[in-house]
């Protein structure tokens, strides 16, 4: 007799169904076939171990575990509670009437204590999508399964509470969550606030038009001058998560193994790994593929302290994430994607002691040390970074003020304001979209994801603002890109200020921060 449990594997960010088929014939051993990695096939012992642990044993005969499709590649120990639960159930040991109602996962301890696992998230969603009466989890990642509604989400400590369960001796405990309502009771808090920051005005505004249009923007300034401190001020003016945004952001932690300790993620994320990080721990993948930094970033910020330090391979591999808000890792027999809508924040000294340009401070740097430590940034990059701002220390009045500086609340408040007509502006263009058949404008949602098209239409332009844009576009050697990225930020400007039309001063401006272009790179 062949039994059936229900798992699944995780493919990227979501799930697929893995069917763990038990068949018991003459003979004495235990067979794992399904292409399974070392770790399932270390699930025999455990499973043994946790079997005597609550009375029980696998029957001495030659057991066959078939984890199906076979094709698919099995990773980790989330199969020891199915694995062990259909060999019960083959022989006979319990009833297999419920094995068709329940997704099942976890891993097992020598004691029968079912341990977490990660990726509950994703596969509660497709438990769900299945037509599941529910899914048995293990107790830590109770909480972020119960974010799926409509889907028991039970909870067990140990193989006995399962067994009993199974065998209609005892509930398990259910866990139930108000998505919505535990969404918006969430508490937010942030730990930098921009009143704590003394002057940078301009460098202040710079940071809300780049949280009003979703802009990369890079910070160039000697050390000391507050680009770390105005970097983690930035998820205090962005415009709080949807709950759709809430559930993909968790659904990535998930696949990561970082459970939020209240099942879902409620701010939106910032990242800031060390310039000593590889490019697999960037951007994802490995032997076995997980999300990297910038898919953790994803609808938040990513944040990347002294730039140049980052090995140039590893920068490089930003270009196609930052363009495309996708990562895609192809292996030979499959290919993974990971969502990677971030807004990238860098900083960087101007030369390699820190002090090129400085008012009081003498710099120690030669010409070539300066553009061949600024060289490192490729221009490539840096042209898919729509904001470049210079950072000026500040004098010894401005940090002697005792005056509190305007708070995150004032500013965000401005920010959402500008938001709102983007999301205005956008969901009229989806519509449009669907309606057409036109796939390109569906995914945008602010103007930093504004397409070609919806460039020519939203940003139009007067005879004397174009005059400017092209001075500029003669004088600094822009790029093409940098020409769209002087559009989408001047649509920002114009849109943070309430006003329809972008005007010759929206462009003025937007061009002012595109001042550490190549060409400008390394002149006084």
């Amino acid at each position: 007799m062949v039994v059936r449990t229900i798992s699944a594997a995780l493919q990227g960010i979501d799930a697929t169904p893995i069917y763990c088929e038990t068949a018991i014939a003459p003979g004495c051993r235990i067979i794992i076939i399904g292409l399974p990695d070392a770790a399932v096939k270390e699930s025999r012992d455990r499973m043994e171990s946790a079997l005597r642990e609550v009375g029980l044993r696998v029957p001495r005969k030659q057991v066959t575990i078939n984890l199906a499709p076979a094709d698919v590649r099995k990773e980790g120990s989330m199969y020891d509670v199915p694995i062990a639960v259909a060999v019960l159930a083959a022989g006979e040991m319990i009833p297999k009437d419920k094995l068709s109602q329940y997704m099942m996962v976890g891993e097992l301890s020598l004691d029968a204590k079912v341990k977490p696992v990660r990726g509950c998230l994703p596969l509660a969603i497709l438990a769900r999508k299945m037509g599941l009466k529910g899914i048995i989890v293990p107790r830590e990642n109770a909480t972020e399964a119960a974010v799926v509604n409509n889907l028991e989400v039970l909870v067990a400590d140990d193989l006995r509470q399962i067994v009993d369960f199974l065998s209609d001796k005892g509930p398990l405990e259910q866990l139930e969550v108000n998505t919505r309502e535990m969404f918006a009771q969430a508490e937010r808090t942030y730990p930098a606030d921009f009143a704590d920051v003394k002057g940078q005005e301009q460098v202040k505004r710079a940071f809300a038009i780049a949280a009003a249009g979703g802009h990369n923007l890079i910070m160039v300034g000697p050390p000391g001058a507050g680009k770390s401190m105005m970097a983690k001020c930035l998820p205090s003016i962005l415009p709080p998560l949807s709950l759709g945004e809430a559930l993909e952001t968790t659904k990535i932690h998930s696949v990561a193994g970082m459970r939020a300790e209240t099942g879902l993620i409620t701010q939106r994320p910032f990242r800031s790994p060390h310039h000593t990080i590889s490019s697999v721990a960037l951007i994802g993948g490995g032997s076995n593929p997980m999300p990297g930094e910038v898919s953790l970033a994803h609808n938040g910020v990513l944040y990347l302290d002294e730039l140049p330090e980052f090995r140039r391979e590893v920068l490089e591999v930003l270009r196609q994430p930052l363009e495309d808000r996708l990562i895609t890792i192809a292996r030979a027999k499959n290919t993974i994607t990971y969502p990677s809508s971030v807004m990238l924040v860098a900083s960087m000294n101007p030369c390699p002691c820190g002090y090129y340009n400085h008012p009081t401070h003498p710099c120690t740097c030669n010409e070539s040390q300066i553009r061949k430590y600024l060289g490192r940034i490729s221009g490539p990059l840096l042209d898919r970074i729509d904001m470049q701002i210079e950072i000026r220390p500040l004098s010894f009045d401005e940090l002697s003020r005792t005056h509190t500086a305007e708070p995150s609340a004032s500013i965000r408040e401005r920010v959402l304001r500008a938001r709102q007509v983007q999301d205005e502006r956008y969901a009229k263009v989806a519509s449009e979209a669907a309606a057409s058949g036109d796939v390109r404008h569906l995914s945008v949602h602010c103007n930093a994801q504004m397409t070609p098209a919806l460039i020519r239409e939203y940003c139009q332009l007067d005879d004397r603002s174009l005059r400017m844009l092209q001075s500029a576009m003669t004088k600094l050697d822009l790029s093409a890109r940098a020409y769209d990225r002087i559009l989408r930020v001047a649509r920002t400007i114009a849109d943070y200020e309430g006003v329809p039309s972008i005007t010759s001063a929206h462009i003025a401006e937007a061009i002012s921060y595109r001042n550490l272009d190549r060409s400008n790179w390394g002149q006084g």
